[in-house]
C-alpha cells in the first residue's frame, strides 16, 4: 500500500511538472521528434564522409528550402482564394436561400417561439414604462502610444516565432551532439546498461520508422488528394492537399478536419451539389484505400499501441499542452511503450499501452472457459489455428490449456469452474472436429487407443491426440478414463490395437502408471505402450525410463506423441518423421552449391571464424556451417575440433550421408527449425550425428543464395535442452545471411524464416512500425 501511495504521488508530481514547464518542455518535445525523424539523414552523409557540423546544416538548410518553397506555393494558393471569396458569396446565398425554401413550413416549435418573443416583447415595455431613461456614461480610454500600438500588434506574431527559433536551437545541438546526449541518458537511466542501450534504440528507431512511414503514408494520401480536387475543380487544390497531408499527423481528428475545408469550399464554389459529392467521394475512397492499403504495406502487420490507449493518450497530452500536445502525443505514448518493454519497474505501461494481447492464448481459453463463454473460446482457438495449424495448436496451446486446468483442479477450481471448463472442453473440441476435419480421412480399423489414465482433463488430450493424428493419417480411437480394475481393461476392447497411449496429467504418475502399464501387458502381451507424462517436471522425467514403468516410450508434447506414434508404427505417411524429403529444385540446389567452389575447402578459415562468432554470440558450446550435395552432407565450418569421418582430398571437412545429414530437415523446409530437446524428437533423438556429438539441442537456418537456392544451414548445438526467442531465431538468421555473403560473394539478405507475427488483441490501433 505504501508503494502504491508513493506511485501516485510521483505521478501526481510528475503530471504537475509537465504542465508547470510547458513553455520549455514543448518546444523541447518538438525538437527531440524532428531530431528523430532528421537524424538517419545526417547520419547518412556522416558515414559517406561529410563533416557531422556540414551536415547537419546541409539537412536543416535543405528542409528549410523545401518548406519555404512550399510556403510560397501555399500562399499564393491563399491569395487567389482570398480574391475570389466575394464571387463565392452570392453562391453561398442562394443555396441557403433554397435550402430555406425547401425547408419552410410551419414547425411543431413556431408557436412556442412566438409566445416567447411576445413575452419578451412585454417584459421589456414593462421595464421601459418603470424606470425613466439614466444619462449614459461613457468612459474614454487613454490615448495610446505608437510604441504600445507596435507592440499589441507584433506580441502575437513574436511568440510563435521565439518559439520556432528555440525549437531550431534545439534541434541543431541534438543533432550535432547526439552521441553525448545518448551518453549522458543512459547514464541518467543507470542499471543495467544492456537493457538501457535496447530501450534508447528501439524507441530511437521506432519513433524514426514511424514519422517516416507516417510522412510517406500522408504524402501518398495528400497527392491524390491534391490532384483529385483539380479533376473536380475546386479551387486551392495544392493547398487543400498539403493541409490533408500535415492533417494526418493527428491521429483521428486531423483526417476530419482537413475535410471540411474541401468541401465547404465545393459547397461555396458550385451552385449545384455535384462537385459536393465528388469531393466527399473522393475523400472517402482515399480513406478506405489509406487505411486498409497504404498503412498494413508501409506499416505490416503490428499495430503497436491500442486504440483505447491512443485517443486516452491524445486526450491526456491535449489537456496538458492544448493542440501540439495531440500532435505529439502518438511519439511520446510509443517513447512510454518502449520503455514498459524494456525496464521492469515500468512494464505495467506495455500492459496498459500496447495492443499485444495481456494475456497468452492458452490463458485467454482457460479463462473463457471459467467464465463458461465457450463461443469465445472457440473463436480465439480458432484464430490461433488459422495462424497456425490444428496440429500446432493442440501442441503448443490445447495442451497447455489442459496443464492449467490440473495445476487448479484442487487448489482454486470449486466444482462450478470444473462442470463450466469440463462442459466447454467439449464444446470446443466438437466444434474443431467438425471444422478442421483432416484433408483425407483414415479408414480402417483402428492401430492406435488413446486412453484417459486418471482424471476426465487426461481423456481429453486423448480426443486431441486421436483429433491430430487424423492428420498424420493414422486413425486412432479416444477411450475415457476410469478406476483401473480387471473388468475396466476388459471393456478397453484393445484386440486390434497395435499402440495405446496411456495419457497422464499428474505430477508423478508413476505408481499409477506403472500399475495399468502392468494390466494391459497382462491381458494384451503383444501390444506397445506409449505413456503421454503431460505435466511431469523435468528433473523428474530425467530419472523416468520406460522400461521401469513397462512402457515402451515416453512422450512429453503432442508433437513428440504423433512422431513416435508414426515411427512406430512405419507406416510412412507422416512426411517429417522420415528422411527429409529432397526440396524440388535439389539439381539447380546443388549445380549452385557446387559453383561456389565451398566444397573445395578454401573458405575453411572464415567460415570457421563465423561459426565460432555464432557460437560465441548464443553462448553455445559449439556451431557448425553445413553445405549438402545429392549424397553426402560436409561441414565446411566449425567453431571447435569434433569427432567424424572426415574427407580424405586434404579439405579436412567432417562428412555423413544425406540420409544421416543434421540439417537436411532445414535445406528440404527451407526454414528455420528449432529442436529444445533432441531427446524428446524422434528425428533426433537416435541420430548418429546427435550421439556423436552428445547434443541435446539443436538449432538450424538455411544458408541460402540471393536466387533462393538453400546451400546448407547455420547451425548451434548445445549439450543441454534451451530455447530460442523469435529475435533470436531472427539474429541467428542475419549470421546465417553473413555465411551465405560469404560462401557466393554477393550480398545477401537474411531469409525468410518461419514464424508468426504478434497479432493484438485489439481490432483498432494506430500502427506503429515494429
Amino acid at each position: 500500500m505504501l508503494h502504491f501511495a508513493a506511485g501516485l504521488l510521483i505521478a501526481a508530481l510528475l503530471i504537475t511538472g509537465l504542465y508547470v514547464g510547458r513553455d520549455v518542455l514543448i518546444p523541447l518535445a518538438v525538437a527531440v521528434l524532428i531530431s528523430f525523424a532528421l537524424s538517419p539523414l545526417v547520419s547518412w552523409l556522416v558515414r559517406i564522409g561529410v563533416q557531422r557540423v556540414i551536415a547537419v546544416i546541409m539537412v536543416l538548410l535543405t528542409v528549410f528550402l523545401l518548406l519555404g518553397g512550399l510556403g510560397v506555393l501555399l500562399g499564393s494558393q491563399l491569395r487567389g482564394l482570398a480574391q475570389e471569396l466575394p464571387t463565392y458569396q452570392e453562391t453561398i446565398r442562394e443555396k441557403v436561400s433554397n435550402l430555406s425554401q425547401q425547408m419552410r413550413g410551419p414547425g411543431i416549435l413556431d408557436g412556442a417561439m412566438r409566445t416567447v418573443d411576445t413575452l419578451q416583447k412585454e417584459v421589456d415595455q414593462a421595464v421601459e414604462n418603470e424606470e425613466e431613461p439614466l444619462p449614459k456614461v461613457q468612459v474614454v480610454p487613454p490615448p495610446v502610444s505608437p510604441f504600445e500600438t507596435a507592440v499589441a500588434w507584433l506580441a502575437p506574431a513574436l511568440e510563435p516565432l521565439a518559439t520556432a527559433g528555440i525549437v531550431i536551437v534545439f534541434v541543431f545541438l541534438i543533432l550535432l551532439d547526439n552521441s553525448d546526449l545518448r551518453d549522458r541518458l543512459l547514464r541518467i537511466l543507470g542499471g543495467n546498461l544492456h537493457r538501457a542501450t535496447d530501450a534508447l534504440e528501439e524507441a530511437g528507431s521506432r519513433i524514426s520508422r514511424y514519422l517516416l512511414m507516417q510522412l510517406l503514408v500522408n504524402v501518398s494520401y495528400g497527392i491524390p488528394m491534391a490532384l483529385g480536387l483539380w479533376l473536380i475543380g475546386v479551387p486551392g487544390w495544392i493547398l487543400w492537399g498539403s493541409l490533408a497531408a500535415v492533417m494526418r499527423f493527428i491521429p483521428y481528428v486531423g483526417p476530419m478536419l482537413s475535410a471540411i475545408f474541401p468541401l465547404s469550399l465545393a459547397f461555396a464554389v458550385d451552385p449545384s451539389w455535384e462537385m459536393v459529392l465528388w469531393t466527399l467521394a473522393l475523400i472517402l475512397v482515399l480513406e478506405l484505400i489509406s487505411n486498409n492499403i497504404i498503412e498494413p504495406l508501409l506499416y505490416g502487420t503490428s499495430t503497436g499501441l491500442s486504440a483505447l490507449s491512443l485517443i486516452a493518450a491524445a486526450t491526456f497530452w491535449t489537456a496538458l499542452w492544448g493542440p501540439v500536445g495531440l500532435i505529439l502525443s502518438t511519439p511520446l505514448t510509443v517513447c512510454l511503450l518502449v520503455l514498459g518493454r524494456n525496464l521492469p519497474q515500468l512494464s505495467f505501461l506495455e500492459t496498459i499501452l500496447g495492443s499485444a494481447p495481456a494475456l497468452d492464448p492458452p490463458t485467454r481459453i482457460y479463462q473463457r472457459l471459467l467464465a463458461d463463454d465457450a463461443d469465445e473460446a472457440i473463436a480465439i482457438s480458432s484464430a490461433e489455428i488459422e495462424a497456425t495449424s490444428v496440429t500446432e495448436f493442440y501442441n503448443d496451446t490445447g495442451i497447455e490449456v489442459l496443464r492449467r486446468v490440473s495445476q487448479d483442479f484442487s487448489l482454486y477450481a470449486r466444482a462450478e469452474h470444473r462442470l463450466r471448463v469440463a462442459n466447454g472442453m467439449d464444446l470446443m473440441l466438437d466444434d474443431l472436429r467438425e471444422d478442421y476435419p483432416p484433408p483425407a480421412p483414415p479408414t480402417g480399423k483402428p492401430l492406435v487407443a488413446a486412453v484417459g489414465g486418471r482424471w476426465e482433463i487426461d481423456a481429453v488430450a486423448c480426443e486431441m491426440l486421436a483429433h491430430a493424428l487424423a492428420f498424420d493419417g493414422i486413425l486412432a480411437e479416444q477411450r475415457p478414463a476410469g478406476v483401473v480394475t480387471s473388468r475396466y481393461v476388459e471393456k478397453l476392447n484393445l484386440d486390434s490395437i497395435e499402440i495405446i497411449l496411456l495419457s497422464y496429467f499428474s505430477a508423478d504418475p508413476a505408481g499409477t502408471a506403472r500399475n495399468f502399464c502392468r494390466r494391459l501387458r497382462h491381458r494384451w502381451p503383444g501390444v506397445r505402450i506409449v505413456l503421454a507424462l503431460w505435466n511431469v517436471p523435468p528433473t523428474v522425467l530425467e530419472d523416468l525410463k520406460a522400461e521401469d514403468l513397462g512402457a515402451d516410450e515416453i512422450v512429453t508434447s503432442m508433437t513428440e506423441a504423433r512422431l513416435r506414434i508414426a515411427r512406430m508404427l512405419d507406416k510412412g505417411e507422416v512426411p517429417e518423421i522420415r528422411t527429409a524429403q529432397a526440396p524440388e529444385d535439389d539439381s539447380e540446389r546443388v549445380t549452385a552449391l557446387r559453383e561456389t567452389m565451398v566444397l573445395q575447402g578454401h573458405m575453411r578459415e572464415e567460415l570457421d571464424a563465423l561459426a565460432k562468432r555464432a557460437a560465441d554470440v548464443f553462448d553455445v558450446p559449439f556451431a557448425v556451417i553445413s553445405a549438402i550435395d545429392e549424397e553426402q552432407e560436409y561441414i565446411v565450418g566449425q567453431s571447435m575440433e569434433l569427432p567424424g569421418r572426415r574427407t580424405g582430398d586434404g579439405t579436412d571437412m567432417i562428412t555423413m550421408p544425406r540420409s544421416d545429414a543434421i540439417c537436411d530437415h532445414v535445406v528440404s523446409a527451407g526454414e528455420a527449425l528449432v529442436v529444445p530437446d533432441t531427446d524428446r524428437d524422434p528425428r533426433f533423438s537416435d541420430h548418429p550425428a546427435i550421439r556423436l556429438w552428445n547434443t541435446r539441442f539443436y538449432a538450424g537456418v538455411p544458408v541460402q543464395t540471393p536466387d533462393g537456392h538453400v546451400l546448407g544451414a547455420l547451425c548451434l548445438l548445445d549439450t543441454s535442452p534451451r530455447k530460442l526467442t523469435e529475435d533470436e531465431i531472427e539474429l541467428l538468421g542475419e549470421l546465417a545471411a553473413d555465411v551465405a555473403s560469404a560462401i557466393t560473394g554477393e550480398e545477401t539478405e537474411a531469409p525468410e524464416l518461419r514464424g508468426r507475427a504478434e497479432n493484438g488483441s485489439m481490432t483498432l490501433g494506430q500502427r506503429v512500425p515494429d
